[in-house]
């Protein structure tokens, strides 16, 4: 990135420019000074990127500046700019960045998702807003009951779309796209790449601009990667273990099921560390506490299951801990994209037990690297690191809505096994049975170390 540029040469009003550096920003990341001028200009644009690479503000200042250029009387209940996002977390985030960016601009925000009354919701959209950030299945209701109207949309985002349809929004999604004008500014952002995102690029965008500023499902270089090979009944002394060291400032603990990261927040309460866990069966106000105690410093670390951490957004994450390894490489990616934002290092530890060896083989086949092994630690496992079981047999859940009536808040519970006589998948977050043949790990030796240094280069978001 070029650290010359800044803001400025971005051709972004004044008070978008003033509202940046009171944020404390000067430079604009990659995707910043690449999306920015496009957006400005009206193009409709594909955005491939990583969590923390900034593109929250990517197209909100243009969006902003776009309706202060461009005013309009409000209509009630019409919307002139809608962001969809997968989850209430992320459309949280969304928002706020949209208040930040605007706050001296005369630009009404509305807010809509679920697991929270609708009334406050109802009352902001009575007179109309320039922009509505939405999770789809509150939208969905509001929609239904009269509440908001959306056929004078000028711009719409649909943001996380890789996760989105991981959730099974896809047919919420085109509900919502047959109430929009035809005539619109349409801007898409995912992370990854699959074949049912790119039918859904061409079904909503028009003859866009791409920006991508990582590969799909690489990792970033500045993250320093290792694996701990450990035997499924010592996971938890071995993280007890890591948490003696105090460089583990802000951390982020990922497992598959609820259930699990209730487990994992109840051992280290009682081993002293300041912890809670996030995830969908947790309460909107509970969630949110646990997140604003840990971007406060109050708490150590932060368990989650991968849905309900897609819309964390958190500086300085020091360390990411896969205390259970995830059975999609790419989920690995945006787990471990927590950590080393906005060009500060970071440092991601997975355990693996025996049963897990396959997971890491994929993980290893997508990166394109082996993970370096970590053998100094008390809990290492040769049986583990020397597993030969055979590969766990996937069962795809992409249609499984969930609760999105409560804005995408269930968990796609990653590896449980199907119900004997049918493809409906058990819920709960049970445990895959896992095995496969997989080769002795080889890889470099390593020792898990702190983050680097703070850059503060780009705004967040």
């Amino acid at each position: 990135m070029n650290t010359n540029s800044t803001f400025a040469d971005l051709k972004l009003i004044e008070p978008l420019l003033k509202s940046v550096q009171r944020s404390g920003y000067v430079h604009p990341t990659p995707i910043q000074k690449q999306v920015i001028p496009h957006l400005l200009e009206g193009r409709d644009l594909l955005g491939i990127a990583q969590t923390g690479t900034g593109k929250t503000a990517a197209f909100s200042l243009p969006l902003l500046q776009t309706l202060v250029e461009n005013p309009k009387r409000l209509v009630p209940k019409h919307v002139r700019v809608l962001v969809l996002t997968p989850t209430r977390e992320l459309a949280i985030q969304v928002h706020e960045s949209f208040q930040t960016y605007g706050a001296s601009l005369r630009v009404k925000l509305a807010l809509a998702f679920g697991g929270v009354s609708q009334v406050p919701q109802v009352q902001s959209l009575s007179a109309g807003a320039d922009v509505l950030v939405a999770t789809p299945g509150r939208l969905l209701d509001l929609l239904s009951q009269g509440y908001v109207k959306l056929d004078a949309v000028d711009a719409f985002v649909l943001d996380e779309a890789d996760r989105m349809l991981d959730m099974g929004f896809i047919h919420d999604i085109r509900k919502i796209l047959a109430l929009l004008p035809k005539k619109r500014h349409n801007l898409l952002f995912s992370a990854s790449m699959a074949p049912e995102t790119d039918r859904l690029v061409n079904a909503i965008l028009v003859n866009p601009v791409k920006v991508a500023v990582t590969p799909p499902s690489s990792t970033a270089e500045l993250i320093q990667q290792s694996v701990m090979f450990v035997d499924k009944a010592q996971k938890r002394e071995l993280l007890a273990h890591l948490f003696a060291d105090k460089a583990l400032k802000r951390v982020i603990i990922f497992t598959r099921t609820k259930h699990g990261a209730n487990k994992v927040a109840e051992f280290l309460a009682q081993a002293g560390v300041a912890s809670k866990a996030i995830h969908g069966n947790k309460s909107q106000s509970a969630r949110q506490n646990a997140l604003s105690d840990f971007k406060a410093g109050r708490l150590r670390a932060l368990i989650a299951t991968d849905i309900a951490a897609r819309g964390i957004d958190v500086d300085e994450i020091t360390h990411v801990i896969n205390y259970e390894l995830p059975n999609e490489p790419e989920t690995y990616v945006h787990r471990i994209g927590r950590t080393a934002r906005a060009g500060t290092s970071g440092v991601a530890i997975s355990f693996c037990e025996a049963e897990e060896i396959a997971y890491l083989r994929l993980i290893e086949k997508v990166i394109k690297k082996s993970v370096p092994v970590v053998l100094d630690q008390p809990f290492h496992s040769d049986g583990a690191q020397n597993s030969k079981m055979r590969p766990p047999v996937q069962q795809q859940n992409r249609g499984a809505r969930g609760n999105s009536r409560q804005g995408g808040s269930q968990q796609r519970q990653g590896g449980s096994q199907p119900r004997q006589g049918g493809s409906q998948p058990r819920q709960g977050g049970s445990q895959p049975r896992q095995g496969g043949s997989q080769q002795r790990q080889g890889g470099s030796q390593s020792r898990p170390g702190g983050s680097g240094s703070q850059q503060r280069s780009g705004v967040r978001g």
